[in-house]
């Protein structure tokens, strides 16, 4: 039975339990006709800490159960403070879990695996190290991201090294228990990837998305100050076992989207996952009671210009319920084109018939106007710009204005700009036709419905195509569910 939302942030339509902290993505794995989506996650409260991985899986990316959780650090033991990040792989009738085994009294988070042979419903740890010998230079050895091409098994390793580069670092293994040391498959010091970001002079999270002889190496960007920064994406190719890369750019170009992971599925897609870091002060996290949320799967592939493009997953059209908006017009100034539930799913065709005049969406969230996030056309800068510094009334959520990179928005009055918005209570993924994406979390306070509106400034005049579909929630199953099958409106989500 639907009741009234515990939460109007949590989210709907995109994956986390419905309480606690979570970051990462892990052990993303198709096996035994599951997706298996796990996550790094705190049990006990909304901070980063005791890390532990909890588990989804799916048969279809819209139905979920909610297992126990996987990996649970063994007192004592080389995971004794957190089981970190890593991956998973598919061999025969089990699941392996390969991870970072962490513990407050050593600087290197060297890899330990654990295994499943029952779908993912338990896992018996390895309890030894995999990789017990470090190699030299290493600073910071974190995030193993196996994967079997040509008949082995590789993995990678993220790490920072003593002469200030970061490097991503190779293994290779026949039977995924004896691993050989290949030395770095690409190192580099920092790199301008925007005026804001690099590419770190440490690498977590690394992930490997290779087909026909070309690949793209995806990274965090980690700083042993600051931490955690931006997702850079390397295109290039392999060459006797080093990554060949060229220029690198920024993977997401929002300010809340890091340490993605990615999942080969049966039908060869590449799937990917990424984290959603909260955009508001601590002691609302704390108030709220849970942090983080897991992105939309997104199907990613490599152009033929060796650029990454992202769309969300074919499947995800499936939870589009009805049509909330439809419309095609143009205007000077602004205009209401419908209002939509706190999840929806927005396409536009915006046709800006006046050169040099900005313009573009506007997602009203209160009655009064006063709270909104805008989405702009810079026609100088060649950009979309996502504005959220008036997206909430509380002060304690974050603002500020970021940017991506579309080319049309710099052509010549009447070209048209497409767009795909996909929001989800508290947060927004922006993708265009380019396969470029931007991602970011906002607070609305002033309730639902919420209206869509096109404008222009001044005399401009804005041709626009629009169409809107509220959203309905995942079917989800919880753990701790005794009979059958819940939406998430059960657990404090009403139906958009």
């Amino acid at each position: 039975m639907s009741v009234l939302p515990a939460d109007p942030h949590l989210p709907a339509v995109h994956l986390r339990p419905p309480r606690n902290w979570i970051n990462d993505p892990n052990g993303l794995a198709f096996h035994d006709g599951h997706y298996h989506v796990c996550f790094q996650y705190n049990p006990y409260g909304p901070e980063h800490a005791n890390m532990h991985w909890g588990h989804f899986r799916s048969p279809d990316l819209l139905t979920w159960e909610e297992l126990p959780v996987a990996l649970t650090p063994t007192p004592g033991g080389e995971d004794a403070d957190g089981c970190f990040s890593g991956n998973a792989v598919s061999d025969g009738d089990r699941l392996i879990a390969f991870y970072s085994a962490y513990r407050i009294d050593r600087w290197a988070q060297p890899v330990t695996t654990a295994e499943s042979r029952d779908n993912g419903v338990t896992w018996t740890p390895r309890g030894t190290l995999l990789v017990p010998e470090l190699p030299d230079g290493a600073t910071m050895y974190r995030d193993p991201y196996v994967w079997r091409e040509a008949g082995r098994w590789r993995m990678l390793v993220g790490s920072a090294q003593a002469d200030g580069q970061a490097a991503a670092l190779l293994y290779e293994s026949e039977d995924l228990e004896q691993w050989g040391y290949q030395g770095p498959f690409l190192a580099g010091a920092p790199q301008l990837v925007a005026p804001d970001a690099d590419t770190g002079l440490g690498w977590e999270c690394p992930q490997y998305l290779h087909t026909n002889g070309r690949g793209a190496l995806i990274l965090g960007a980690w700083d042993p100050e600051l931490g955690p920064r931006r997702t850079v994406v390397y295109p290039g190719r392999e060459k006797d076992g080093r990554f060949l890369a060229e220029t690198p750019t920024l993977l997401d170009h929002g300010p809340d989207f890091y340490a993605p992971a990615l999942l080969p599925a049966p039908d060869g897609r590449w799937l990917l996952w990424g984290w959603a870091w909260e955009a508001r002060d601590p002691e609302w996290v704390r108030e709220a009671g849970w942090a983080g949320l897991l992105t939309f799967p997104r199907e990613v592939t490599l152009a033929e210009d060796g650029s990454v493009r992202q769309r969300p997953a074919a499947e995800l059209l499936a939870l589009r319920d009805e049509r909330a908006v439809t419309v095609a017009d143009e205007t000077t100034g602004t205009v209401v084109l419908g209002t939509v539930g706190p999840s929806f799913d927005l396409t536009a065709r915006l046709e800006p018939r006046t050169a040099g005049t900005a313009s573009g969406l506007r997602l009203v969230t209160s009655a009064d106007g006063a709270e909104y996030l805008d989405v702009r056309i810079d026609p100088d800068a060649g950009e979309l710009v996502v504005d959220r510094n008036h997206a909430s009334l509380d002060p304690r959520a974050h603002g500020g204005t970021f940017r991506i990179p579309c080319p049309e928005a710099r052509a010549a009055a009447g070209t048209p700009v497409e767009l795909r918005l996909v929001v989800d209570r508290s947060i927004a993924e922006l993708y265009l036709p380019s396969g470029q994406a931007l991602t970011l979390r906002f607070y609305p306070t002033g309730g639902t419905p919420w209206r869509i509106e096109a404008r222009t400034e001044g005399e401009g005049v804005l041709g626009y195509t629009v169409g809107a579909w509220n959203l309905r929630p995942y079917t989800m199953r919880y753990a701790s569910d005794t009979n059958a099958e819940s939406t998430r409106a059960d657990v404090g989500l009403v139906h958009p």
